[in-house]
């Protein structure tokens, strides 16, 4: 019986807390695109799959993701996770690599998947990342300051 795309979903954020990538990375199709919105880099293939799964592994070992919510219609899957590592490793950013801090951070994240033949075709990820260099300590946390009127 095959698998419905919310079963293999679960599945990708199952195969990173295990580091199966070779796993991971077969869930998507050999044309597959990861986009990280926000800096639009893009992962294309299988292979950028597993450049995907593990440049977050390499910067968080201890990394381990939570799924909170996901939604399922057909053929189009939205995930909200909440992430949790440690920055012990090197973290390969668009900025360039972000050399290991030791500190921890929690992050909410939202991926929408689109599959197509019960493979991910794309997998686009959308997350704070002020909020991640901000607990690395890279820039300054924001303060906002509430004001009435």
């Amino acid at each position: 019986m095959a698998e419905d795309n919310a079963t293999i979903a679960r599945r990708l954020y199952e195969d990173w807390n295990k580091r199966d990538f070779e796993h991971f990375a077969g869930l998507f199709a050999p044309s597959s695109e990861i986009v990280l919105i926000g800096s639009g880099t893009r992962f294309k293939g299988t292979a950028g799959a597993k450049q995907f799964a593990a440049m977050w592994a390499e910067g968080f070992p201890d990394g381990r993701v939570k799924v909170d919510k996901l939604i399922a219609g057909g053929d189009q899957i939205a995930v909200e996770y909440t992430g949790k590592g440690t920055h012990t490793g090197t973290l390969a950013a668009p900025g360039g690599e972000i050399p290991a801090t030791g500190r921890s951070v929690t992050l909410q994240l939202c991926d929408v998947l689109e599959f197509r033949d019960a493979r991910v075709k794309t997998l686009r990820s959308y997350f704070d990342a002020a909020s991640l260099l901000a607990q690395l300590g890279v820039i300054p946390e924001a303060r906002v300051r509430a004001t009435t009127h």
